[in-house]
């Protein structure tokens, strides 16, 4: 009877005398949703249970009901205390270090010192205006690729320096225009710089990982021109390695003829004039004409690649102290470093021109160079059919000789 009775709870038969269902049987918070239907003498059972609630994390249901259908009382959930309201402590450590650990790294980055002085003047090497906005400065890492067999860097590097702070100079004084190193009135005139003379006087070359010093001015020149010098120095010692000045007249670049200074453009150049004489003093000597009977040296078929050209399709300026040194005797090269340069542009160069290089050595056995002290030098660079290009004088002093020269000096600064 008992069996009977707590079957009939879970599974009620219809009667058939009975004309109402069975309903549902509800325990507790459990719809268990059973319901029988009588078919062709079967029993059919169709289940809608749902999901059994939670008390403070507790499932409660179906073994609630059935601890109930014996008469046992239900199990209360267990009691709220401190301890299991507490958040989890490794998630709060864990917060509480990463925190500390971002502090200590800004703090780091922000007490960091370098280890050598130099370092993080000029880091990015972008330069700044000096000495009342007239004087250009920027500092030049001497780079593994930038020197050669004797571990010093190549005197084309130490122009490729000079170059890129007179360029950085026009562009950080806001008067760069679309041509290269031309202000906006020259680029409306098609007119571009070009350079007619050159003289470097080399001190002492700078050596892989030194950190160089540039400092570039320009001056007045006649009517026309301009002058520009520069000075390279150690950054660590002070010491002037490299002392250059140079003359700039205009040139069309349509007409590729040379031009005067029109007004407008003396208008925006004219204040960042300085009144200073140049710092390698004008060598008033007359570059002698070389041709084949004059010369000692000759090497020919010389031609610019396309990485030669710069932006105005020309030739670029350093590419001549490279091609004039190609006929330059070895013995020299091995024993001697170039310590001063004259160089006079006469005509540019194309892209499809052939070039002569000729050098003579004045004064000197090229045989028994050992026992010589300076050597001096006379170049030409022309066209295969005649046309010069450049002339220059170049002045050698044996390698490892000690520089005793008067070095320059910045120009002084305006009070």
């Amino acid at each position: 009877m008992v069996a009977t009775a707590a079957t009939a709870s879970f599974f009620p038969v219809s009667s058939p005398n009975s004309g109402s269902s069975s309903k549902n049987a509800k325990l507790g918070s459990a719809n268990l949703g059973l319901k029988s239907k009588s078919a062709s003498g079967g029993l059919q059972v169709k289940a809608n249970a749902q999901a059994p609630p939670k008390i403070n994390g507790t499932s409660v249901g179906l073994a609630t009901v059935e601890s109930g259908k014996h008469g046992d009382d239900i199990s209360s959930p267990p009691a709220r205390t401190f301890i299991n309201q507490l958040p989890d402590w490794s998630v709060l450590l864990a917060a509480i270090t990463t925190i500390f650990l971002a502090a200590e790294k800004q703090w780091t980055m922000l007490d960091w010192k370098p280890k050598r002085p130099d370092m993080l003047i000029d880091p990015f090497g972008l330069g700044r205006i000096v000495q009342d906005g007239l004087v250009f400065r920027q500092n030049f890492s001497i780079r593994s690729y930038e020197i050669g067999a004797d571990r010093t860097a190549s005197i084309e590097t130490l122009m490729n320096h000079l170059q890129e702070t007179a360029l950085n100079h026009v562009k950080t004084a806001g008067l760069l225009g679309d041509g290269f190193g031309s202000t906006p009135e020259m680029t409306v005139r098609n007119l571009i710089w070009v350079v007619t003379k050159m003289q470097v006087v080399v001190d002492r070359y700078p050596t892989w990982g030194d950190v160089v010093q540039v400092d570039t001015w320009v001056s007045a020149s006649g009517k026309n021109g301009m002058r520009r010098d520069w000075i390279i120095q150690d950054l660590k010692t002070g010491q002037i390695l490299t002392r250059a000045s140079s003359v700039w007249v205009m040139m069309n670049k349509v007409t590729r003829r040379l031009s005067k200074m029109p007004d407008e453009v003396r208008g925006e150049i004219e204040s960042f004039f300085m009144n200073s004489p140049p710092v390698v003093e004008e060598d008033g000597r007359k570059l002698p004409k070389l041709d084949d009977k004059t010369a000692d040296f000759v090497r020919s078929g010389l031609t610019p690649r396309w990485s030669d050209l710069d932006v105005n399709q020309h030739v670029n300026n350093v590419k001549y102290i490279g091609w004039i040194l190609e006929s330059a005797p070895l013995p020299i090269l091995e024993s001697h470093e170039l310590s001063s340069m004259t160089l006079e542009y006469r005509r540019e160069c194309g892209r499809d021109s052939v070039l002569q290089s000729l050098t003579a050595v004045s004064g000197a056995d090229i045989g028994n160079l050992g026992s010589n002290g300076g050597v001096e030098c006379q170049h030409m660079l022309r066209l295969e059919e005649g046309a010069e290009i450049v002339r220059g004088r170049t002045e050698w002093k044996p390698k490892y000789a000690n520089s005793l020269g008067i070095v320059g000096h910045l120009p002084g600064e305006s009070a």
